[in-house]
């Protein structure tokens, strides 16, 4: 299609992410795509690696992995992709010419069998949705096969013990689909819980006039 027509398509649709399709064109989503890219941590190269992207929504790091290198991406989701869509990931997909994979699932059915294994997982903007977070990061784990970055609500910065306060309604920006804010050293604990020998907490980032933040932490095999 030529660009005109693409600018048509990606205005008719609501976005999450901030994609660049080329040509000056950007998908105007909210996230700070990008902002979150340059704190997240990913190498530079990906050349020879797996990726799975959980919770993929328009598909920005997905591409973003492809783009680096990687060798076969695939972008997980199932509560926005069966809810809101999935247009938009399959108009970015198409637009960039991307051989990005695509699997409909639930996080709590991610399994070897079902997906292979991976040298890379992303978990990012998923943990705090989960309803049992622990359980979750096992079956991430069971995908695993070399290092996980996972991307988080977080709150209870105070503390450094493991701790995470529970959300029972829509205390968090009226969402009712946040169940945790676990905080840094909580998710450093269950990724060790699960199986990973190494973890560091890269950053966290207070939000400004809010007992929240958003951390980024490491984990490997």
């Amino acid at each position: 299609m030529d660009n005109d027509e693409l600018a048509r398509q990606v205005a008719s649709m609501n976005w999450f992410h901030q994609i660049d399709l080329g040509n000056g064109l950007i998908t105007p989503g909210a996230d700070d795509s990008r902002g979150k890219l340059e704190r997240l941590g990913l190498p530079e190269s990906l050349a020879g690696q797996s990726v799975l992207d959980v919770g993929a929504w328009d598909g920005f790091f997905s591409f973003e992995a492809e783009r680096r290198g990687a060798m076969r991406v695939v972008a997980l989701d199932s509560f926005v992709w069966e809810r809101l869509g999935k247009g938009g990931f399959e108009l970015a997909r198409k637009a960039l010419g991307s051989r990005v994979e695509d699997v409909t699932c639930e996080v709590l059915d991610i399994s070897p069998e079902a997906l292979g294994t991976f040298d890379m997982v992303l978990f990012l903007g998923v943990l705090y949705h989960m309803e049992h977070p622990l359980l979750a990061l096992q079956r991430a784990f069971s995908v695993t096969g070399r290092q996980i970055i996972v991307e988080s609500h977080v709150d209870m910065l105070a503390e450094t013990r493991p701790v995470a306060a529970f959300y029972p309604g829509a205390e968090v920006n009226n969402d009712p689909t946040n169940w945790w804010g676990p905080n840094p050293a909580a998710i450093e604990a269950m990724l060790r819980a699960v199986g990973f020998i190494r973890t560091e907490v890269l950053s966290v980032h207070p939000l400004p006039e809010t007992p929240y933040g958003r951390a980024i932490v490491h984990g490997w095999r």
